[in-house]
């Protein structure tokens, strides 16, 4: 199986943090799982215009396809002004309804008020849902708190939390794939 994770943040690098920690326990529940990080910082995904992907540029074109190939997908984002980054929802924009059918997608989101939690029942997890998306019920909120100057997760609940999202999203689709 392959999981991609992609990292919504364009700036600091908690969000990034926290999909690396879920890929690494992701792996370490399966070592077959071949994973890989999407950073949208590393890409110029051209702003969707509701054309056909071909004529997007390369970036857009790589990233949209690297998803639509993986078996299953951890979305993260930090939480602005109580939304999801534009980032993220730019690259959503970009697919069809029925992509993620029969795929899990995993939440991750982090940020400075707790209930910036809320953000991922209420905004990315209808937007995946609508895409087909299998949206496991342990999505992670990682606060800021739990990092430390380093940006490395300090917080043992939240390592408990993005291991339990993992077990469950490898869980979910195992169970997918041998219906």
């Amino acid at each position: 199986m392959k999981l991609i994770g992609v990292s919504g943040a364009l700036a600091g690098w908690k969000t990034n943090v926290a999909i690396h920690e879920v890929l690494e326990a992701a792996k370490d529940l399966d070592s077959t799982i071949k994973t890989e990080l999407i950073d949208l910082r590393d890409y110029e995904v051209e702003f969707a215009r509701g054309e056909p992907l071909v004529v997007y540029n390369e970036d857009t074109w790589e990233v949209v396809n690297k998803i639509e190939k993986a078996d299953l997908i951890v979305f993260g984002t930090p939480i602005y002004q109580a939304s999801i980054t534009g980032a993220l929802k730019n690259l959503l924009d970009h697919f069809p309804m029925d992509v993620f059918k029969r795929k899990v997608t995993g939440i991750v989101t982090t940020g400075a008020v707790e209930k910036h939690f809320l953000v991922s029942e209420y905004q990315l997890k209808p937007i995946l849902s609508y895409l087909k998306g299998l949206v496991p019920t342990s999505n992670v909120f990682v606060h800021n708190d739990s990092y430390n100057e380093e940006n490395i997760i300090v917080d043992e609940d939240a390592l408990r939390r993005i291991k339990a999202l993992a077990e469950e999203m490898i869980f979910l689709q195992q169970s997918l794939n041998n219906r």
